[in-house]
């Protein structure tokens, strides 16, 4: 089919030919700018959805892109039987920025979440505690849909159908009794997000993380933070973890580290880095010289355009927004909660949430869900005042259309 092939065209050949595991609306996207995406028919979009929180710098950044194509034309790929400089000067950059001593890549958040996971265990095998091995996780988490993170992963929903997924305890996000009582001397780490974001956008409650530390420290058990959904500047600093002045012993990023090209990280503290010697773990291709140098490029443009400063600008404005729209629309909004660029409008039980996000798609505002009814906005960190405001007012406007 040519280029010239009509949306509608595309919309029956993706039917009929993708894999239907996912529900795209009948539109495609074909280009975008900044906070901004056009279909094919050439209708606008404001991207308030930011591809899960990956768009960190929007679309079609002139930095990023001049990065991708400089590093194209001189190496893409190698495997890492071979050092490339971009990935030794970003592992150098990540370690400097997470207080991290070492750094694995990989290409996505759930390799990064199975990185961490091995590690966890392989470190008490080390130490002749084979049994070791348990991981207290937490009730509406979500790390992955590999078979060790969605073991991790505290959502019924994800983990249905695929085979008993042992070796991990699930308790209350936010319940440090019950994190309590779950250890025990087989208990290997306690895993947490920072901000449950698939869970609906539940932040931890204040002091709840470095409760956590404490936890782990009295058992001798490792603390790991997922930031693939909170990491790279989305909350306010460049971890979620960081808001708290609690060091986790490992952490996964991923997401928005490379503002779109396909990467994830697991980096650790240097009393892991023996943990997983040559042959225990790998990637093909994890740390190639492409992904790495947008993720550097992602990472050099953040401090030279102040990006954290505009994520907290922002985020002023939106979360008083959407405390201002559940004061309005008190009859459809049960509450509004997050941090950052990572906030949720949350509907009242009983609200058609799918019915609502098709009705803001309609309107031009591309959204996403977290939970069952959380209206999750996830922009670009480039995002600019005057498109906060539009968002909050396509809200505002389809839910007073609400019956």
């Amino acid at each position: 089919m040519s280029k010239s092939a009509s949306e509608a065209d595309l919309v029956a050949l993706g039917g009929q030919f993708l894999y239907p595991n996912y529900r795209q609306p009948p539109f495609v996207i074909a280009r975008g700018k900044g906070s901004e995406l056009w279909d094919k028919s050439g209708k606008r979009y404001l991207d308030m959805h930011g591809g899960i929180a990956v768009s960190t710098l929007g679309h079609a950044h002139p930095k990023l892109v001049a990065a991708i194509a400089s590093q194209a034309a001189e190496v893409i790929h190698l495997s890492n039987y071979f050092y490339n400089e971009p990935n030794i000067r970003l592992a150098q950059r990540l370690c400097g920025l997470t207080g991290m001593a070492r750094a694995f890549f990989c290409n996505s958040g759930a390799e990064a979440m199975e990185g961490m996971l091995k590690l966890a265990r392989r470190h008490f095998f080390d130490k002749g505690q084979p049994d070791r091995y348990r991981v207290v996780a937490f009730d509406s988490s979500f790390h992955g849909r590999t078979l060790g993170a969605l073991a991790a992963t505290g959502q019924k929903k994800y983990r249905d159908g695929f085979g008993p997924l042992p070796g991990v305890t699930h308790v209350p996000y936010g319940d440090a009794g019950a994190v309590r009582a779950a250890m025990g001397p087989d208990v290997a780490a306690i895993l947490f997000e920072p901000i449950q974001g698939e869970g609906g956008v539940l932040p931890a409650p204040a002091g709840f993380i470095a409760e956590l530390r404490r936890i782990a420290d009295e058992h001798g058990a490792l603390l790991l933070a997922d930031e693939i959904q909170t990491g790279v500047g989305r909350t306010g600093k460049f971890l979620a973890v960081q808001h708290e002045g609690v060091v986790p012993d490992a952490l996964a990023l991923a997401k928005g580290l490379a503002g779109g090209v396909p990467i994830g990280a697991m980096l650790c503290k240097a009393e892991l880095q023996g943990v997983l010697p040559p042959g225990s773990h790998g990637s093909t291709f994890g740390g190639n010289p492409l992904a790495s140098a947008a993720a550097l490029a992602v990472l050099d443009t953040i401090e030279a355009e102040a990006i954290i400063d505009n994520v907290n600008a922002r985020a002023v404005e939106l979360s008083q927004g959407l405390a201002e729209l559940a004061r309005k629309h008190e009859r459809l909004v049960a509450t509004w909660r997050g941090m950052g660029l990572l906030q949720a409008l949350v509907l009242r039980d009983g609200i058609d949430a799918r019915g609502v996000l098709e009705k803001l798609r309609e309107a031009g505002l591309l959204i996403s869900l977290a939970g069952a009814s959380g209206l999750r906005f996830s922009p670009p960190l480039v995002i600019r005042k005057e498109e906060v405001a539009e968002a909050l007012a396509i809200v505002d406007r389809i839910l007073l259309g609400l019956p």
